[in-house]
């Protein structure tokens, strides 16, 4: 019994000295901060999931309700210019808080920076976005792979660029950035608590 308790007193300073300290950036190793790819990645696969699961849900509370502007989301795009304030809201709410979600995903496997981790889960579905629907445009319309997948975007096609779209497209793009970045911060929070319960 006292050989036990010696060598637990002896190893207990040894475990304390290696906990660092992460609750402030100047103590985290910068290998460990900065940009992660894979974390970014993965969240915005769940921004993804989450959007098309919104996206339903809306839909068929709308169809349940009898709402008389039934939300289509590929017609919405189409018809951007005149888009209603209602529909409007309801996309901008839905993509919200997909990117929020995507955030708090990338921030929490990350760790570190969650605010960048949340905004690269914006860049990387801004860069997918304009991807799929350059190959789209250029292809043909059954390479759409947005349509197939009832993701709500906006077009940018000269068509139906109009001042609404402008202005809803505008406005999607601020509340998704802001919520990725705001989720991505959140999702540190957890890390946080198990950090200060350490040291």
């Amino acid at each position: 019994m006292v050989q036990q308790y010696a060598v637990e007193t002896e190893e207990t300073p040894t475990l304390a000295a290696h906990r660092a300290d992460t609750r402030t950036v100047e103590a985290v190793d910068p290998s460990f901060r900065g940009f992660k790819f894979g974390a970014a990645f993965f969240g915005w696969l769940i921004a993804v999931a989450i959007t098309v699961l919104l996206a339903g849900v809306v839909g068929a509370i709308a169809t349940g309700v009898d709402y008389a502007a039934t939300i289509d989301w590929a017609e919405m795009r189409n018809q951007a210019g005149t888009v209603g304030i209602v529909s409007g809201a309801l996309l901008l709410v839905v993509m919200a808080l997909a990117y929020y979600t995507g955030g708090y995903v990338a921030g929490r496997l990350a760790r570190f920076d969650g605010g960048r981790q949340g905004f690269g889960v914006w860049v990387i579905g801004l860069l997918v976005t304009l991807v799929v629907a350059g190959v789209g445009a250029f292809a043909g319309n059954e390479y759409n792979v947005l349509d197939r997948v009832e993701v709500p975007t906006l077009s940018l096609s000269t068509d139906t660029l109009t001042a609404g779209g402008l202005i809803l497209a505008g406005a999607l793009l601020l509340v998704t950035l802001l919520a990725a970045i705001v989720g991505g911060k959140a999702g540190l929070r957890y890390h946080r608590k198990i950090d200060t319960s350490w040291n």
